[in-house]
């Protein structure tokens, strides 16, 4: 008998093993990580497990197929220490109010996050397109909350960014703090903020706290806590 289970345990293995080959790479958790794998928890998972060398090869190439346009920045010292970060300018034909600095995660992330569920999200909610985004900035040198005895925040490291408002082909300019509720645009930033959960740690929103009134933070922290 334990002849019989030892060798059901070994078909199995070499089932799953094989089955692996034959998976579509954006299936396989074990593959490289594609611009063009879909949103989902295996693309989530890929993102999480990028090398730093990885990382900016996807960032190099999304900057060649213009989903990103980023520019290099040294590496600074000081209470807070940056390094391998980059400064997003814009993403493609999404334009910002401001340029900012961005750690490679937070950079791909954003990137694939505003190409793949923002643009689509809001041209069906909408009926318009996402032509700018509105940041009140990434790296900021201090704590949670600015609490003396907090842990440093996301933003300690260029690992986050607060969205603040988007504006439409249409000219139509919705903020989070009164698009939240209103009955037109409501659906649409929930879809959104949701949405994020597949490519940042977190993303907190309005009804997080009232820190969050008035923005979207989306860090690299966690596992893709989204409320």
């Amino acid at each position: 008998m334990r002849g019989k289970g030892l060798l059901t345990i070994v078909i199995i293995v070499a089932v799953a093993t094989v089955g692996y080959r034959w998976l579509p790479s954006h299936y396989n958790p074990f593959m490289l990580l594609t611009l063009d794998d879909p949103p989902g928890k295996i693309t989530q998972f890929k993102l999480r497990r990028l090398t730093p060398q990885a990382c900016e090869s996807l960032l190099s190439e999304a900057n060649q197929r213009q989903l990103i346009r980023t520019q290099a920045v040294a590496d600074t010292t000081g209470e807070c220490p940056l390094r391998n970060v980059v400064r997003v300018r814009d993403f493609g034909p999404v334009s910002l109010n401001s340029s900012f600095l961005a750690s490679c995660p937070l950079a791909l992330s954003s990137a694939l996050f505003v190409s793949q569920q923002a643009r689509p999200l809001t041209k069906t909610y909408t009926g318009s397109e996402l032509v700018r985004i509105e940041h009140l900035g990434s790296f900021a040198c201090r704590n949670i909350y600015h609490r003396p005895d907090a842990r440093r925040s996301e933003h300690a490291t260029a690992e986050a960014l607060d969205i603040s408002a988007f504006r439409l082909a249409n000219g139509q300019r919705v903020t989070v703090l009164k698009g939240w509720t209103a009955v037109k645009t409501q659906p649409w930033l929930k879809a959104m903020l949701a949405a994020s959960c597949g490519y940042y740690g977190n993303g907190l929103g309005p009804d997080y706290n009232a820190a969050h009134a008035n923005h979207f933070h989306l860090g690299m922290r966690g596992f893709g806590l989204c409320r």
